[in-house]
């Protein structure tokens, strides 16, 4: 939910967040911005079961159906790319380092063995981007981790 309100008083805007809005637009407003507040909103549409299903370009993650589309046909990943996949699609623009992808997904043991995660971001990559040697949807973050953009490649 959007509010587009002339009411400006920060107490407004945090009583109509804190009742579940979305967002809060205040007026006069840039009818661009409200656009890309929509498709933000959009993006993160919710499935049957309340799981997300987030939608990055031509790329969906349902991560309630364990399945991955794009341009509308099954991409079948390896169970490790879907893995590091979903951890990403769970919090969308965050960083996550790379202890914690390697502890999460493989085990304590392989948080030092950034090979393997080097491997299956390549395979996703190869699989979900248009261009795999410029990545736009998964994203390095030297000696840090990766981040799943959540803005579109078109945006």
């Amino acid at each position: 939910m959007l509010v587009v309100s002339a009411r400006e008083a920060t107490a407004e805007k945090v009583a109509a967040l804190d009742l579940g809005a979305d967002d809060y637009v205040t007026k006069p407003f840039d009818t661009e911005e409200v656009l890309a507040r929509v498709r933000t909103a959009l993006r993160r549409t919710v499935s049957a079961s309340g799981d997300p299903l987030l939608t990055i370009g031509d790329v969906a993650i349902d991560l309630d159906k364990r399945r991955v589309t794009r341009a509308g046909e099954d991409v079948h990943l390896r169970p490790k790319e879907y893995a590091l996949l979903s951890e990403l699609a769970r919090q969308p623009g965050k960083v996550l380092t790379h202890a914690h992808l390697l502890r999460t997904i493989w085990g304590p043991a392989h948080e030092r063995d950034l090979e393997y995660l080097r491997v299956a971001a390549r395979g996703l990559r190869l699989k979900l981007e248009q261009d795999p040697a410029s990545p736009r949807m998964i994203i390095n973050e030297p000696a840090v981790g990766y981040r799943l953009n959540e803005r579109s490649p078109a945006d």
